[in-house]
């Protein structure tokens, strides 16, 4: 069986190469349970060194020229010769055991998909109770984070992929579409091993704007995940 891994990446010189080594520790753990694995870096149009350095790196790169994370998602997942994708962000570093939770879980014919907890290191109080809170919240609802998600890829293009309408959220919509078209099957959040990702939008962008998006989502609601403007918090090049 083969697993490809999917890392969406902008600008992320800074940050890749980590998660790269992270992933290829990763592919070593599956072909150690009879995988294979395959990495492909999606590059969204970046300005600066990320698919050289992804290429130095042993990733196979393509490229989306539109600037939309569910874009990135979907082209690296187009190139993709996996039974399985696994969709990593940049700045993420899966460990080797949290690779392990999830052979077990798809290594089963019922497990279509899921994703797993997360842990900011060095975050502040405030950001490390928002993020219990979307932790708690994601196990309850089986909804995924984008920094790591996995699914069968005949159901991931069954249901047609990550939405390209949405600028935000995308792997919310992804996650409650496939609980709805295989609601024989389950779609998991893993915990025991939560994946350390990057608190960067914690140290980018003030209390101010984080309160904005959560006022425009309030009075817009989901046109609001339509906007690029609105997500702005995601598309405005701060790294």
């Amino acid at each position: 069986m083969r697993l490809s891994l999917v890392v969406p990446a902008f600008n992320e010189e800074r940050l890749i190469a980590a998660t790269l080594e992270h992933l290829h520790a990763g592919i070593a753990a599956l072909e150690r349970s009879g995988w294979c694995g395959e990495l492909i870096v999606c590059d969204n149009n970046s300005t600066d060194r990320t698919a050289e350095i992804a290429r130095g790196a042993g990733a196979r790169v393509v490229f989306e020229a539109v600037n939309q994370i569910s874009r990135a998602r979907n082209a690296g997942a187009r190139a993709a010769r996996g039974e399985w994708l696994l969709f990593v962000d940049a700045d993420s570093s899966p460990s080797v055991e949290l690779f392990r939770d999830m052979l077990e879980r798809i290594d089963t014919p019922r497990c279509v998909g899921g994703g797993c907890t997360v842990t900011l290191p060095r975050a502040p109080l405030g950001v490390r109770a928002w993020v219990g809170g979307w932790n708690f919240t994601s196990r309850v609802m089986r909804w995924a984070a984008g920094s790591f998600l996995f699914c069968e890829a005949t159901a991931f293009r069954t249901v047609g992929g990550f939405s390209e309408e949405l600028y935000a959220a995308e792997e919310i919509d992804l996650s409650r579409r496939l609980k709805a078209r295989f609601p024989e099957r389950d779609f998991v959040i893993l915990h025991r091993h939560p994946l350390m990702t990057s608190g960067r939008k914690a140290e980018l962008y003030g209390y101010r704007e984080h309160l904005a998006f959560m006022w425009r989502m309030l009075t817009a609601g989901r046109r609001t995940l339509r906007s690029r403007e609105a997500c702005s918090l995601w598309y405005d090049g701060r790294r």
